[in-house]
């Protein structure tokens, strides 16, 4: 099959997965499936398609289920216990009400800096549904700040993987990139924030929630603030730390940092989120807390299926190579530091992950850094900037990341695709200009 006409059936079978969960309302998990089924079939006919299939969900079921099983029982927990309107009462004591939105922002901002965004977004999910329901803001428009919040940071700071192994194979100075990431990640952040604000200003979109609103509760009925604040805290700090001990180098140094490293580790740290969570019940017998298990469970089990499928359709795409083919060709066009920008962005958008595509991007990028002019120190430094402004966009249906925050807001599909994906698009190119224009006066 020529380049083209896979360009095109990829790009057919993206818009197929928008008529179908979108349109049709069909379900999302069968939609993902039916779509990678006939991409893999028509596209790569010379793979085992089914064992393609299972790889793509086995290995994304096998990266994220933990943490969204755990973070479904925090979130179910501090809803029950009220720990959650305890946070936001808080919180909402000392912003107002009007301002609610952009705390809940700048508080993912940080969170987002030692910790991968889906399981920020899985930690602070509950609080989204707590602000949503206490200032009746449309939760697409709390959950959207929230998750471009996460992404921000989480695609240019290497604390994250993507990020942190693009930095090494072109040998860039990671001190001086931590502190440009920060400083670049905030008018993507604020792009995010600002675009979300503008396309639901109209209150198109409303709360579309299949739960109702939490409960209201007396203050006096809610546990304390800092009771309530330690399981999604202390997951936070004990990722930061291991993240942290990592990029310092220091692991296998002392029994300390290895004990550091351990409960760092995000499926341990939000374990330990899980037990400090059941704390906050008032009723802690065997027979409460099965029954509250039973619900997060059950609230984990459609997100599961679907985020797996999402990453088998991501890995079906991967496998066509059409990442690969794009990358080629933009090499070969000489357009200065856009190169790396849309190398990156074309991987993101056609295989799903950005830490792959930050990755893959590096690798084409790495050998041609004296023909682009950027095989300087500084040069190197604004090429991961460049790639890690592509690896935001776009955000679709291939990113677990999407489903993530589609799944843990209860929120539609579609809702997603018109508000986070075009956000992406947004952040990325907000965060490119940004670049460009500092290459203008250091290269």
């Amino acid at each position: 099959m020529s380049v083209l006409m896979l360009s095109i059936v990829v790009f057919l079978s993206i818009v197929l997965i928008i008529l179908l969960t979108s349109v049709a309302k069909l379900n999302a998990f069968i939609s993902l499936f039916i779509v990678s089924l006939l991409l893999a079939i028509v596209a790569v006919p010379d793979h085992d398609v089914i064992t393609m299939l299972k790889e793509g969900f086995g290995n994304t079921m096998g990266s994220i289920g933990l943490l969204i099983i755990f973070g479904a029982i925090i979130a179910v927990v501090l809803e029950e216990s009220g720990g959650a309107a305890s946070v936001a009462n808080y919180l909402l004591s000392k912003t107002g009400k009007e301002n609610a939105p952009a705390a809940l922002g700048i508080t993912g901002f940080i969170a987002g800096l030692p910790i991968f965004c889906d399981s920020g977004f899985i930690i602070l999910s509950g609080l989204a549904k707590s602000f949503s329901s206490k200032t009746q803001t449309a939760m697409p428009f709390i959950a959207v700040v929230l998750a471009t919040s996460l992404y921000a940071v989480h695609n240019l700071i290497p604390t994250h993987p993507g990020s942190l192994a693009a930095s090494g194979m072109l040998n860039v100075n990671v001190g001086y990139l931590i502190v440009l990431g920060i400083l670049f990640s905030i008018p993507g952040a604020l792009a995010g924030y600002f675009w979300t604000k503008w396309m639901t200003r109209n209150s198109v979109f409303g709360d579309e929630s299949e739960e109702s609103l939490i409960e209201e509760r007396v203050d006096k009925e809610l546990p304390g603030v800092f009771k309530s604040l330690l399981p999604v805290a202390l997951p936070v700090v004990l990722i930061a730390i291991n993240s942290l001990l990592s990029v310092l180098g220091l692991t296998d140094e002392f029994f300390l940092t290895n004990i550091l490293l351990f409960f760092g580790q995000p499926i341990i740290a939000l374990f330990v989120g899980v037990l400090f969570s059941l704390l906050l019940l008032q009723k802690s017998t065997i027979e409460s807390i099965n029954t509250l298990l039973e619900k997060a469970v059950r609230k984990a089990g459609p997100i599961l299926v679907v985020t797996a499928a999402g990453g088998m359709f991501g890995l079906v795409i991967k496998e066509t190579g059409i990442g690969t083919y794009a990358g080629a060709f933009l090499v070969q066009t000489g357009m200065g530091i856009a190169v790396p920008f849309l190398i990156t962005a074309v991987l993101k958008t056609a295989q799903g992950s950005s830490t792959v595509a930050i990755i893959t991007a590096a690798g084409f990028v790495m050998p041609i850094l004296p023909v682009l002019g950027l095989d300087s120190e500084m040069g190197k430094l604004l090429t991961m900037l460049s790639m890690s402004a592509g690896s935001m966009m776009i955000s679709h249906a291939n990113d677990s990341y999407f489903w993530v925050v589609t799944r843990f807001s209860d929120i539609r599909p579609e809702t997603t695709l018109k508000l986070f994906s075009t956000a992406t698009i947004i952040m990325g190119v907000t965060v490119f200009c940004c670049v460009l224009i500092t290459s203008l006066f250091i290269l």
